[in-house]
């Protein structure tokens, strides 16, 4: 099977990589996450507003693009090549899990996503509630079943992490209304499908800032890049890359199919977290002592990498 970008989907991905490029002019990253909501609030404003990315995975008749998963995935995977921190990844899982449960019910709530507002989901036993704080939309599973809570009514502590990257928060509350029914494990295959996208985004800019480095950088008297062993350590790395891409889109369109086959999300998932890690890894070796500093970005793609290797690494065949 080849895997390309139709010219629809080719032009989305060319307008939200110069929407996020653009805006980082005016508040880059470290800005983002020190604001009080942990992301830019104008950016995601025109993401939602102006692009309608919450809108993607949204049936038509609730007032979405009608779009498959994928092209959600593929806006995914350049927030993740810039780290950019939004809600996007709690209101894509949220968008999924409602889609599913086919009611009613779910229809409305996915209006209510379609027009922008932000959600998240809470699962079973977790303490590491991804895009909590702040969703107008609270998701609660207990089992099978989907409920939906009143953001007000629920306690959501913030829960501070290694990679500052990402917005966690504990979540307490009671059960809300029914919406309808989900199979858990489709919810983690979700989870682990979009983790890929983010591992494959951000391993391919760790790459190409590294390789950027080493054409600008010079030892006696040459380009670091001209040395044949770090030619070789970079075209290593470039392989895992463009696998990572690979089966990172091989499981955006597998989760589109009616019986998706789990084994090939939860292969694509370990590879992309082991890519990704090889690629952080790298990333600060190569850029030697300037990427232990706190001011350089290199550590914060290493923390994604780790970050991501961990959430939704369980994936069960349904």
């Amino acid at each position: 099977m080849r895997f390309a970008l139709t010219e629809e989907q080719t032009d989305l991905v060319a307008t939200v990589h110069t929407l996020i490029a653009k805006r980082a002019t005016s508040m880059d990253l470290r800005a983002a996450m020190a604001t009080p909501e942990g992301y830019d609030t104008a950016l995601w404003r025109t993401l939602t507003e102006q692009i309608g990315v919450t809108a993607l995975a949204v049936p038509e008749e609730y007032g979405g693009v009608g779009c498959s998963y994928i092209e959600a995935h593929l806006v995914l995977e350049e927030l993740g090549a810039t780290l950019t921190p939004s809600p996007f990844v709690g209101t894509l899982l949220a968008t999924q899990v409602l889609a599913a449960t086919d009611t009613a019910a779910a229809g409305e709530l996915l209006e209510r996503i379609a027009g922008g507002a932000a959600a998240a989901v809470v699962t079973p036993g977790s303490d590491l509630v991804v895009d909590a704080a702040g969703a107008e939309i609270l998701l609660v599973l207990h089992d099978d079943q989907v409920h939906a809570v009143d953001p007000a009514a629920a306690t959501v502590t913030p829960t501070p992490a290694l990679d500052p990257t990402w917005r966690f928060a504990a979540v307490t509350t009671d059960s809300g209304e029914v919406v309808g029914t989900v199979d858990p494990a489709y919810v983690t295959t979700v989870g682990a499908t979009m983790m890929t996208a983010l591992q494959a985004g951000a391993a391919r800019e760790a790459l190409d800032r590294t390789v950027a480095y080493l054409k600008e950088r010079h030892q006696f008297g040459r380009p670091l890049g001209s040395f044949q062993a770090l030619k070789h350590r970079c075209a290593d790395l470039l392989v895992q890359v463009e696998t990572a891409r690979t089966m990172s889109w091989a499981a955006a369109w597998e989760l589109t199919q009616p019986t998706p086959d789990v084994r090939l999300i939860q292969a694509a998932k370990s590879w992309c977290s082991d890519a990704f890690s090889q690629v952080a890894a790298e990333m600060i070796q190569l850029h030697g002592g300037v990427a232990i500093t706190w001011e350089h970005d290199a550590h914060l793609y290493f923390k994604r990498a780790h970050a991501t290797a961990q959430l939704w690494k369980d994936v069960h065949a349904r």
